[in-house]
């Protein structure tokens, strides 16, 4: 008989409970990062199946937990996009197995470098697919994370000074989910009734009833945030101010720097220092413009140990590869020339693991009501 120790066993989610959604980003984040560094398709296929498990073990039923399905078939699509380009536009990678050749349109001198058809080896397809492939796992990951995070408790948990600009953000984001919602309503509902639901007469008297709900809904949401006191801010000095913009754009200049050195494969070694530079700089930035919101917080979500493990499994993923790039580049990065079967390295697929981590200590959601029993 086997016993679980339950100080480690995830607790169900509740309202006192709940995982910072700033958490599920970092996750996410880091392993969109370990992806950026490697083009070694066993790994991007590993760092998806990871995001796909967590987000399979703790995602709701709600609306923009449904959102990572679409992610998953606009990755797909860029995949498909980048095979077509690299068909029709070609490939600087020289191949010597020909799979079959397009008739080749003459183009001026001017366009030396380019051409249109032309013969379609397997190293340029492979090549297009590895670098296809990593951009898709890129969008998958930020999909899991949308369809982890609650987009209304993120917003608390903004600094002040983008609390405004975050209100926008979530509406926009909430706006379509609530805009499908009523679309498969009213289909549901004329379904019932026995009347068509496609045709040009059905979209329009579908149409208008969503547009007058959006509008009912967009008037309450205003009354509501003037109820709030929503825009009314605080006097600061102008000093204040002041430096609150020279620290907030100085240090989005060095998370920008700092992310792109981390993403780029010569700028390793200074990108972390000048990421961290930038954070702190922009974190000030933030606090001190914080001091123009005269908003309240209510119940404010709290930072616990299951956050830290959750954006730590992430940040653990991200790191280790990066270390895995400076002492093996070639086992993620596999060539084409000449063209063999990837071999799986197995220290990075071992660390691509410790994403799953938030699937086991993150709090597990409430079943849908329609399967509790």
């Amino acid at each position: 008989m086997s016993t679980v120790v339950p100080g480690l066993r995830a607790p169900a989610a509740s309202r006192s409970n709940a995982l910072h959604a700033g958490a599920w980003w970092l996750w996410a984040l880091g392993l969109a990062t370990a992806a950026s560094r490697t083009t070694h398709p066993l790994l991007l296929g590993l760092l998806v199946g990871v995001a796909g498990y967590v987000v399979a073990a703790r995602r709701t039923d709600a609306p923009w937990a449904r959102s990572y399905g679409a992610f998953v078939k606009l990755g797909l699509m860029v995949l498909v996009i980048r095979l077509v380009f690299s068909v029709f536009l070609g490939s600087p990678i020289p191949g010597q197995h020909v799979l079959f050749a397009l008739p080749e349109v003459p183009l001026p001198d001017w366009a030396k470098g380019v051409r249109l058809g032309g013969k379609v080896t397997a190293e340029q397809l492979v090549f297009a697919l590895y670098d296809g492939l990593n951009l898709a796992t890129l969008l998958i990951c930020v999909g899991a994370a949308n369809a982890l995070a609650n987009p209304a408790r993120l917003l608390k948990s903004l600094p002040g000074a983008l609390y405004e600009a975050g209100v926008a953000v979530v509406v926009a984001m909430t706006f379509a989910p609530n805009m499908v919602s009523d679309v498969v309503r009213l289909r549901s509902a004329r379904r019932l009734r026995g009347r068509p639901t496609g045709g040009v007469k059905a979209l329009l008297q579908i149409g208008l009833p969503v547009l007058e709900g959006a509008l009912e809904r967009s008037v309450a949401l205003a009354a509501s945030m003037d109820a709030r006191g929503y825009g009314r801010t605080a006097q600061v000095p102008p000093a204040v101010r002041h430096l609150t913009t020279a620290l907030t754009l100085g240090g989005l200049l060095g998370v920008c720097a700092g992310t792109y050195g981390l993403l780029a494969a010569e700028g390793a070694g200074y990108g972390l220092p000048v990421l961290l530079i930038g954070l702190a700089a922009a974190m000030a930035g933030l606090r001190l413009g914080g001091r123009r919101s005269v908003r309240t917080r209510y119940r404010p979500d709290r930072w616990g140990v299951r956050a830290w493990l959750v954006a730590g499994s992430g940040a653990a993923v991200a790191g280790l590869m990066i270390w895995a790039g400076s002492y093996a580049p070639g086992a993620l990065h596999p060539g084409v020339l000449p063209l063999v079967a990837p071999e799986l390295p197995l220290w990075p697929a071992l660390s691509v693991l410790i994403g799953l981590l938030p699937a086991f200590v993150a709090p597990v959601p409430a079943p849908p009501l329609g399967n509790v029993k």
